[in-house]
């Protein structure tokens, strides 16, 4: 059974190659742009913005991670978002997701979260499976909303904010 514990800085290129890999899952592989550099400076530098546990082989190697950041909701307060979920397609059936997917889950109790959230593309069959399993709630109400790089860069903001 691997280690589960918390992700260091030396862990990133292992784990830029795991999120790679779900996006080839995901039938999106040109869309990641994130870089060593990026991880580097939002997971270890001094604005932290995420963190993330991995499980780790007897030989050192990453076989899945769950990257999650807090997040808040004006209703509920406090919350953790889990970004991503993913363990390499070679150990998938093993339990190395619900033993990630509970560690985010005691790192949500213990820093007073009131919600877990995360998102699953609906044709994911066994990811949905999972979390039905494990008896999470999958909102079908809510529709998510983003805006691309390019998206932001054209977008016009009004001129009162500018100087904010």
């Amino acid at each position: 059974m691997p280690t589960i514990r918390r992700g260091v800085e030396a862990d990133l290129p292992q784990v830029l190659g795991l999120i790679q890999e779900l996006a080839e899952y995901e039938r999106a592989p040109q869309e990641v742009t994130n870089t060593l550099a990026d991880m580097q400076r939002d997971g270890f530098g001094p604005e932290s913005i995420f963190k993330f546990f991995v499980a780790e082989s007897t030989e050192g190697t990453i076989l899945g991670i769950a990257l999650y950041y807090t997040a808040y909701s004006t209703w509920k307060g406090r919350m953790l978002y889990l970004e991503d979920l993913v363990v390499t397609e070679a150990a998938r059936g093993t339990g190395i997701g619900k033993l990630l997917f509970d560690a985010v889950v005691h790192e949500a109790r213990t820093t007073s979260a009131n919600r877990m959230k995360w998102q699953v593309l609906e044709w994911n069959e066994p990811a949905i499976g999972f979390y039905k399993k494990i008896g999470a709630n999958l909102d079908s109400e809510w529709h998510n909303g983003n805006l691309t790089h390019e998206q932001l860069a054209a977008y016009r903001c009004n001129e009162a904010v500018l100087s904010l």
